[in-house]
């Protein structure tokens, strides 16, 4: 025996299922933004370069690793998006010149030190898959 059901019920029935469903992936992908960039900031300041920096006048805030810091941008929640930036709060000055190397003031070039991209490129591919199996969780049950 079937049951009749009206346009509208269905249409709210429907509606409210796709409400509930965009609300339980938006707290699994906070959830997983938040450890991934925990751990992509733990290994960042693993692998800054540690020099002795600028002595005299020019005395830097502290060493650059320490200066690694995780915004997070909760205000744009309301949008469906959810965004952290990791980012050098103290030395940001130097993460592009640490990164592809500069020129100096005797005519060399300093040498690169890759250390944020090869991050990048691999926290990428690793939140991608975390995000692909939350939504293939959530769409399971």
């Amino acid at each position: 025996m079937s049951k009749n059901t009206k346009v509208s019920d269905f249409q709210k029935a429907v509606m409210d299922y796709l409400i509930n469903y965009v609300e339980d992936i938006e707290h699994d992908v906070i959830q997983e933004t938040d450890n991934t960039t925990k751990e992509a900031l733990k290994e960042i300041k693993q692998t800054s370069p540690r020099g002795k920096g600028v002595t005299g006048k020019q005395k830097r805030d502290g060493p650059y690793w320490k200066g690694w810091r995780r915004q997070t941008g909760k205000a744009i929640l309301k949008n469906h998006k959810y965004t952290i930036k990791i980012h050098n709060a103290t030395n940001y000055q130097l993460t592009h010149l640490l990164e592809f190397g500069h020129a100096t003031c005797d005519g060399g070039y300093t040498g690169k030190y890759p250390h944020i991209r090869p991050l990048e490129e691999k926290y990428s591919k690793i939140y991608e898959q975390k995000i692909t199996t939350v939504i293939r969780r959530r769409s399971k049950k």
